[in-house]
């Protein structure tokens, strides 16, 4: 509304103030500022821009200057001017704070109500017909499908730090409006896309793992409905927590891809028995089973390149085909074997999913 013309009422009571000033020398009164604060109050609550609010001060002000006090066909002399403006700088301060408590009101109760929805939202414990009815407001429609990303780093964030809102104008810049939520929630970043906009929840990504210097990021699978978000927000989570169990090194990890891992543990007592079964064995070497563990880790994850594995657990080639040997002795499983390597590495991924050796069954 700020090209709009400003009604008199905002300006109410403003010219016989500064006629008085000009007549009498005296400052307005408390209840004069009182008066102006309020109507800065009602102005910014009809929705007017405070500079065209401050222009339509001024303008009353020149318009009234001629005739503002005493003597007036001569024109004001310089002690009433100084007056005057003094008057004019009074009545534009008391104006303009209470626009800016007005709107500082209102932006509280907007990041309030913004806060308690992505609550409601992401918990899944408002009425889903209402929660639809306060999506709109914010940008969403849930009856479509959307995918939320959620980003953690090293130190917990929140909605109006730099880093949240350096991500989000990262995403205004690049795609404008396009139904997005952007929050913070349990000290990470998160974000709620349309479920065909793949490329904004990519974008995001990128930039919060830029911005939080290299935390990790996970992205759920589009769900349908109103519900949808919260299941793709679960599914991100349990990704993060997936991928900090298992050591994944990838910044950015998307749920679609690690699927075989949530069937994997679906049925937890089967997977105790096959780690149990298959690598309970180690235990019985010198050392326990830990380090010949950590072993079949690098080698599984060096694609099974002996040279590649050796490096990367600082061992010599020779070192390294001796553990796989003691394994081989222990558990009876052979990791250069086809069949038994999808065992040992199934078994092996139980294991850190399930935190053994460190916790016994």
């Amino acid at each position: 509304m700020t090209g709009h013309a400003i009604p008199e009422e905002y300006l109410a009571g403003y010219a016989e103030n500064l006629a008085a000033v000009a007549a009498t020398g005296r400052r307005l009164t408390r209840d004069e500022l009182l008066a102006r604060r309020e109507l800065g109050r009602r102005a910014a609550e009809a929705g007017f821009g405070l500079r065209a609010l401050v222009g339509a001060h001024l303008a009353e002000a020149r318009l009234r200057w001629p005739t503002a006090g005493q003597g007036a066909s001569a024109g004001t002399d310089t002690s009433t001017s100084l007056r005057i403006l003094a008057a004019v700088e009074q009545a534009v301060d008391a104006f303009a704070e209470g626009y800016e408590r007005a709107q500082r009101l209102a932006v509280r109760q907007e990041v309030g109500a913004r806060r308690e929805f992505v609550d409601d939202q992401l918990y899944g414990r408002s009425d889903p017909g209402r929660l639809a009815e306060r999506a709109e407001r914010f940008g969403l429609r849930l009856s479509y499908a959307h995918a939320v990303a959620v980003a953690e780093g090293s130190v917990p964030y929140h909605e109006e730090e730099p880093v949240p809102r350096a991500v989000e104008q990262s995403l205004i810049g690049r795609f404008g409006d396009r139904s997005v939520l952007l929050t913070t929630k349990a000290g990470r970043l998160v974000c709620v896309a349309p479920g065909d906009q793949g490329e904004v929840l990519a974008y995001f990504a990128e930039q919060a793992f830029a911005a939080t210097d290299g935390g990790r990021v996970a992205i759920g699978r589009p769900q349908q409905g109103v519900g949808g978000v919260v299941q793709s927000y679960e599914e991100a989570l349990n990704v993060l927590d997936l991928a900090a169990r298992l050591e994944m090194d990838a910044p950015i990890l998307r749920a679609a891809d690690l699927l075989v891992y949530p069937v994997l543990t679906r049925d937890r007592q089967a997977m105790t028995e096959l780690v149990l079964g298959t690598l309970g064995p180690l235990e019985a070497a010198r050392g326990g089973a830990r380090p010949l563990l950590e072993t079949l880790t690098a080698f599984f994850d060096a694609g099974c390149v002996a040279a590649e594995a050796a490096r990367r657990l600082s061992l010599s080639v020779r070192a390294l085909t001796y553990r796989l040997e003691r394994i081989h002795q222990l558990t009876g499983a052979d990791p250069a074997d086809p069949v038994h390597r999808y065992t040992l590495q199934t078994a092996v991924i139980g294991a850190r999913l399930l935190d053994w050796p460190t916790k016994s069954f």
